[in-house]
Formats: C-alpha cells, structure tokens, sequence
C-alpha cells in the first residue's frame, strides 16, 4: 500500500446481458462506472446485483475490488481498453496491493466502509463469454492477479477518489495470489489454523478450496 492507495471507479451493472449457456439464462457481469456518493451494505455496492446467485455475491463476497495496474497490464497484453468495471469489478483502485493483501486483511475506504480480504476471484465461462478472448480463463488465472473479494465490516458511503487504507492484516501470510493458482498445502493449512485460532473467519469457498488442498496432498493436520 502507499500513501495515494485510492478508489479510481465505482462500478455497478449497466444491464442484464444474456447468456444462454449459463444455468440461469442472463448474466450481471456488465458493470460499469457511477458517479457521486454510493452506499454499500453488507450485501454489496447498491445499484449492483448478481444474476447466478449460487455461484456469485452473498456476504463472503458482497463487492469485487481490481487493481488499476493489473487492469494496464492486460490492455498491453490485449491490445485493447480494459475499462473500470469489464473484469465484472466494482472497485478500480489505484495503489492498494490486491493480489499481496492477506485473506482476512481489512481495509477503510473513505471514511465510513471497512471491507475485509476473503478471497481471490474465480474465473468462470460466463467471464471469458464476456472478454471473447481464446482461452481467456486459463491466461486470466496463469497470470495470477485475479483481484479480491471483499466482505463489508462497516457500511456507509462511497466515491471515486476516496483514500484506500489497510487497518489490519492477520499475520498469517497467506496472500490472494497465494490463494489463487495451485494453492499449496501448507498454505491452506495456515489459513485453516488461523481461523481455527479465531485470528480470520473464512468465507465457505475459501474453506472449502483450502480443505481441498489440503486432503488432495495429504499435508498434516485437522481439516
């Protein structure tokens, strides 16, 4: 983090797009920037919704923040814009270190909302339906910035420009970047430690992903 970290757009869906090969039919991936003062609640950003509500939203993941510098380096790699809120986000920030927070990690925006680290965000084929890019779901995950699902701890209001601080980290070490691609066992044990110790509370995908790991490759320890 530095001293600049800050919210670059606010982003909610612009319209339900269809999707026919996903379960339900539609899709709410099309988010795009608003402007002024936005509430958000512990479910997420108000304006913003989730179509296949069983995969995507709820509490453990009430508002997806990505990295503005993640965001520059695929426009380089793609040869084309990637705006504020094409990735699906509702958070550009400028600064923070997504990919390097700590699952559990806190952070303040602005003056009033505090959101907490559960995760990395997973691709799925409803998002690389929406890039139309050839295999976009194994370069997005190979790339290994996949942004950072967030919890909402305190509600309030929200606006582009509005400072982005981190006010606690766990002290497990296990990062988003750590958590997303091939997660290795001794990491997820970490994780499972620390909210056994009551250090974080996971979200159940992460829980999940971790105990995977975990049984697949046999590493020690209650799961």
């Amino acid at each position: 983090m530095t001293g600049s970290s800050r919210v670059l757009a606010v982003c909610v869906v612009h319209a339900l797009l269809s999707d026919p090969e996903s379960a339900v039919g539609v899709t709410s991936i099309d988010k795009r920037p608003v402007a002024g003062p936005v509430l958000v609640t512990e479910l997420g950003v108000t304006g913003d919704s989730q179509s296949d509500t069983a995969n995507h939203g709820g509490a453990d993941q009430a508002v997806y923040a990505y990295a503005e510098a993640d965001a520059a380096w695929w426009a380089g790699e793609l040869a084309r814009p990637v705006p504020p809120g094409l990735f699906g986000e509702n958070l550009r920030t400028e600064g923070i270190d997504v990919t390097g927070a700590e699952i559990g990690e806190r952070w303040r925006i602005g003056a009033e909302v505090v959101v907490e680290v559960t995760g990395p965000r997973i691709p799925c084929a409803t998002f690389q339906r929406r890039m139309g890019e050839s295999h976009w779901v194994r370069r997005f995950t190979e790339r290994g910035a996949p942004g950072a699902m967030l919890r909402v701890h305190a509600v309030g209001e929200i606006e582009v420009g509005d400072p982005v601080e981190v006010v606690h980290r766990p002290g497990h070490g296990v990062t988003v970047g750590a958590a997303f691609l091939r997660p290795a066992p001794a990491d997820m044990r970490l994780l499972l430690d620390a909210e056994k110790a009551g250090q974080i509370v996971l979200g159940e995908s992460m829980r999940k992903r971790a105990r995977k790991a975990v049984r697949r490759f046999g590493f020690p320890g209650r799961t």
